[in-house]
């Protein structure tokens, strides 16, 4: 058994993010010791590579945990898929860095094919469909819509709103920004602390989100949502 401390060394990953994958259901530890302890054993390693893996190829955890979650999942078969979406990761990065270098030298700068992702998509829809193709992934599907996230956004933007009156540094204001950074990273994608500081700015600068924000959370939420996130990222 190894704790959550030892995992984290071992893996790379944070013990912050280790909780928020076991509050969520992710990676659940074998057992808790006496004390409250987190223990993990190998299954549980053999879990975190796997998600590991699918992270690097940029699948939300909700998505993550339904395909591994389901009953037939393989994982043998699966890092077979797993290898050749990286592969095809290498190659698209790889048109990427040429298409730079060209630019660089003056190249035409009229041609995006470079950045067409599409075989990327096709490789991640065939494993929803290959391993996401159950009852749990179905309903998640039906549960997730838009409407729903949207109106969670609301809720965790009105919650800021009641702590307006708060100093952006009191912990109860930065544990609800990690909130919202995690609940971005569960239903969107990775949100890095880099991405959480352009997002902080883009809720003041662009009109849209600043009246959204502070319709959720009353007049001046916006602003205080974007100043609580530079403090956080700083």
């Amino acid at each position: 058994m190894k704790t959550v401390k030892e995992i984290s060394q071992m893996s790379g990953v944070s013990v912050r993010t280790l909780h928020h994958y076991h509050k969520i259901g992710l990676l659940v530890p074998a057992n808790m010791s006496p004390a409250g302890y987190r223990l993990y054993d190998d299954r549980n390693v053999a879990r975190l590579q796997q998600i590991l893996l699918y992270r690097e190829l940029e699948f939300p955890l909700k998505d993550i945990k339904n395909i591994l979650d389901a009953e037939d999942f393989d994982s043998y078969a699966a890092l077979d898929q797993q290898i050749v979406f990286l592969e095809e990761k290498i190659r698209h990065l790889e048109g990427v860095i040429n298409h730079a270098k060209a630019l660089q030298r003056g190249g035409n700068n009229m041609n995006f094919t470079a950045y067409d992702k599409s075989q990327l998509d096709d490789l991640q829809a065939e494993a929803k469909e290959r391993w996401g193709d159950t009852t749990a992934y179905i309903n998640y599907e039906q549960k997730a819509s838009y409407s729903v996230i949207q109106q969670e956004m609301q809720a965790i933007f009105s919650g800021f709103g009641e702590m307006k009156n708060r100093e952006i540094s009191d912990s109860r204001v930065q544990k609800q920004v990690k909130s919202l950074q995690d609940y971005i990273t569960e239903h969107f994608y990775l949100c890095t602390d880099e991405i959480l500081a352009g997002l902080g700015s883009l809720y003041v600068e662009d009109e849209s989100f600043k009246q959204n924000i502070d319709q959720a959370g009353g007049l001046g939420t916006a602003s205080f949502v974007s100043s609580a996130i530079a403090h956080c990222c700083q």
